[in-house]
């Protein structure tokens, strides 16, 4: 982050032969994963170098947002029209495309939610967005008779039609108790019967915000969702005291993403959403993540300096 905010933002906005070939260097990566990745909790989504996992996604992310950016930033006066939709669709659906047949849904929303949200805040005309919506459920339909693995549609109906406390539903039935037994002040460091017993699964990482929530309870995850309020707000601060598009662009681009992924997990974690595997930032386990999310303040750090 503190390598990143000494970086001046504008180098991002001109280095247009940069940003293409992290985005393509980072296509490729993806598409390595299919023969080089191995299987964890059933995807290919990491590397596995000695003892460290690298996840190229988390990256992709930060790349896209710049690119994103830039178009929109140049597009803004002709965002009526369609054919500058469909043509920054291109961006997002060659990730979405390599990251659906992992398959890693999750990062694949986040894609497209940052894409949408910055359609959005770029302009949209109305009936744009709600092509886009009818394209999506099209989409959805198709998907869940052709390509959505059983496993997945199981935790879509699971999580509409409840049936299977003890299989399907078994990971959000135990984030429910240990986040509902967990009080007002919860139950201590390492005393979470839930998290310390392992009936609480992937506590560290998809699961953490129950853990969180059963340790010290509503006043920990208060305090959490203070923090990441703070955070927020000042985004939103930054980016109404940026002085161009691009700027404003890629500020509103990186509080999409942290956004989507608060919400998501959170709501995974409270029942409120299907179990899709998504992080919670900077609380999760995992590097790739972190540092990730760390670029992205550092960078918009660099915009509200310079």
């Amino acid at each position: 982050m503190l390598l990143f905010s000494f970086l001046d933002w504008r180098s991002l906005r001109e280095e247009t032969n940069l940003i293409l070939f992290l985005y393509f260097l980072l296509l490729i990566l993806i598409l390595g994963l299919y023969p080089f990745a191995p299987h964890i909790r059933g995807i290919k989504k990491w590397y596995k170098i000695w003892i460290f996992t690298f996840d190229p996604f988390e990256f992709l992310k930060i790349v896209l947002i710049i690119l994103l950016a830039k178009f929109f930033s140049k597009k803004h006066v002709e965002i009526y029209r369609i054919s500058p939709i469909l043509l920054s669709a291109i961006y997002v659906f060659l990730p979405a495309i390599l990251l659906f047949f992992q398959p890693d849904l999750g990062s694949v929303l986040i894609l497209i939610s940052l894409w949408i949200g910055m359609l959005i805040v770029s302009g949209m005309k109305i009936r744009h967005f709600l092509f886009l919506i009818f394209i999506f459920f099209i989409a959805f339909l198709f998907s869940w008779h052709f390509f959505l693995l059983d496993y997945q549609k199981a935790r879509i109906l699971n999580f509409l039609f409840p049936r299977d406390p003890l299989g399907v539903g078994w990971s959000q039935n135990q984030a429910k108790i240990a986040i509902g037994s967990g009080g007002i002040f919860g139950k201590g460091f390492k005393k979470g019967s839930q998290t310390q017993l392992l009936f609480l699964p992937e506590p560290q990482t998809d699961f953490i915000f129950a853990a969180i929530a059963e340790e010290f309870g509503l006043a920990g995850v208060s305090f959490l969702l203070f923090l990441f309020s703070l955070i927020i707000l000042r985004l939103r601060e930054i980016a109404l005291n940026s002085k161009t598009n691009f700027q404003r662009l890629f500020v509103v681009g990186y509080s999409i993403c942290l956004i989507v992924q608060v919400f998501i997990n959170i709501g995974m974690n409270l029942g409120l959403l299907p179990i899709i595997g998504i992080p919670l930032p900077f609380v999760s386990y995992g590097g790739s993540s972190l540092i990730s999310n760390f670029i992205g303040l550092g960078i918009v750090q660099s915009i509200k300096i310079y």
